[in-house]
């Protein structure tokens, strides 16, 4: 039998079936690694978000949550002392009026802050920090219309940069104890923004300064005008509601 003649071409053919082969075989054990890495979790990266958030029957807990409730027992702790100096030493009923809402507020606020922080298992701060000791001893040595003006220009800065936190905090919890505290620092903090700049001593224009700088350990004190007219007491009709109490929270429902 006459042997077949080679078929034109199946030299190239061939030689060109193992390049692609090569080829494929170069891009498949470049991927490989990327697929299966993908799905794992770095180890450390798993540790810290176990460590930052942690189950709790009323929703995880995070890191956040947990610096939140530790800010709003650290404000009551200066702020409801700062009340209490300016319903001593304010020299006009607004002033003396805003200490009292201070005072209101900050004593209904930290009862719900303490019963959430035994519930969620927080440890609380006893004193105030550095910072807030620095802003009560500056309220504690001004006199006459130059308290006046400090107590108004700290507390509505303070409350000016925490009601932005509040806010945030309340939109992103997943916990629904800190969002009931969120809820009532939310009512508390703005009943004492409204209150404060009531009394006419807040100055705008430099807080709105202070609040779009970065917040310094110990901001300075607003400088004091001797020659300023001492601000008009609010009209009768101009109120403010307290804050209401918050009750704690329901007990849990019991088995059948």
């Amino acid at each position: 039998m006459r042997p077949r003649p080679p078929i034109e071409g199946r030299g190239i053919f061939s030689g060109t079936g193992l390049v692609v082969a090569a080829l494929a075989a170069t891009v498949v054990a470049l991927l490989v690694p990327l697929w299966s890495y993908a799905g794992r979790q770095d180890p450390a990266s798993a540790n810290v978000l176990s460590a930052a958030t942690v189950t709790t029957p009323y929703g995880p807990l995070s890191a956040r949550d947990r610096d939140f409730v530790t800010k709003v027992r650290l404000a009551g702790l200066w702020e409801l002392p700062a009340g209490e100096l300016a319903q001593r030493k304010g020299t006009t009923p607004a002033v003396r009026t805003a200490g009292r809402h201070l005072v209101d507020g900050h004593t209904s606020l930290d009862a719900h802050v303490r019963t959430v922080a035994t519930q969620l298992g927080v440890a609380l701060p006893n004193e105030p920090n550095a910072q807030q000791k620095q802003w009560l001893a500056t309220l504690d040595a001004a006199r006459g219309q130059d308290f006046d003006r400090q107590f108004a220009g700290l507390l509505r800065l303070a409350h000016g940069r925490v009601f932005s936190l509040v806010a945030e905090v309340r939109a992103g919890t997943q916990n629904s104890l800190v969002r009931d505290l969120a809820d009532d620092a939310n009512t508390t903090v703005l009943d004492h923004i409204k209150i404060l700049e009531a009394t006419g001593y807040v100055d705008f224009s430099a807080l709105a300064r202070d609040l779009a700088s970065p917040a310094s350990p110990v901001p300075t004190p607003p400088e004091a005008d001797p020659g300023a007219a001492v601000p008009v007491t609010p009209s009768p009709g101009e109120t403010y509601a307290l804050p209401p109490a918050t009750a704690g929270p329901p007990p849990a429902a019991s088995g059948p």
